[in-house]
């Protein structure tokens, strides 16, 4: 019987696939070391601590010090494009971007904790709502953040509410009733929303208005509560009052 000759297509895949079983290996067998550069007050560091914790991944933190003057050989070495946090550091691998680094860990380190979805649709849908979040959400906490008078603050705040009101429709219909994004489970999404609790909080403290309430945003309200007590973030999440302590040395308030 004469053999079938794969498709180039076919064995491009096998490639694929391989390569992907060794990185899983390597994560497994624990043979490269797992090291993540980050900041305590940083939105986006959280997202890679959530996801090590999730994934039950032993690593060393590495803490940037004084990002805000600041930035260590190590930070610039392995993110010589950005100079920013956080950084995975994998063996001998740099991964940058915090989603990246989600991503990365997830299919890294199976378990039977998934971060992403199974199916390819669900997946698609998640990354699309974690690149809105970094996209016109924080764009919109960044200009809020940055108004320089109350009046300014208050003209700008329509556009986060808008952003925050597309995003309780999201929880509303992904939720299933459940307490976070991805059902009974933090997920991708979940973790992408997370950074944005930290600098809605502060905002609600300076302006006095509540972008998170039972009126407008009832499903992201419970949710925020649900996320920032959950195991896997607790440990990382600093306080309100951390973060606004934070925020009046960035912006030398």
């Amino acid at each position: 019987m004469a053999k079938t000759k794969k498709s180039d297509n076919s064995m491009a895949r096998d490639k694929t696939q391989s390569k992907k079983r060794k990185i899983s290996e390597i994560a497994q067998n624990g043979s490269n070391s797992v090291k993540l550069i980050g900041t305590w007050a940083s939105p986006y560091a959280l997202r890679a601590q959530v996801a090590l914790h999730l994934k039950s991944v032993e690593y060393e933190y590495i803490e940037e010090t004084d990002v805000l003057k600041s930035k260590s050989d190590l930070l610039v070495k392995s993110n010589p494009i950005h100079k920013k946090v956080p950084v995975l550091i994998h063996g001998d691998i740099s991964i940058c971007e915090s989603l990246n680094i989600v991503q990365y860990i997830d299919e890294s380190w199976p378990s039977n904790t998934s971060i992403l979805p199974s199916q390819p649709s669900d997946r698609a849908v998640a990354r699309f709502w974690a690149h809105f979040v970094d996209g016109k959400c924080f764009q919109s906490i960044d200009a809020v953040a940055g108004a320089k008078d109350d009046a300014a603050r208050m003209a700008l705040a329509g556009s986060l509410m808008e952003c925050l009101a597309a995003l309780e429709g999201a929880f509303q219909k992904s939720s299933k009733g459940g307490d976070f994004f991805g059902g009974e489970n933090i997920g991708f999404v979940d973790i992408a929303c997370g950074a944005i609790v930290g600098p809605i909080s502060v905002i609600e403290a300076f302006s006095g208005v509540k972008f998170l309430s039972p009126d407008t945003t009832p499903g992201l309200l419970k949710w925020a509560e649900k996320f920032r007590a959950h195991d896997s973030v607790k440990p990382y999440m600093p306080s309100v009052e951390e973060f606004i302590e934070f925020a009046k040395k960035k912006f030398n308030l």
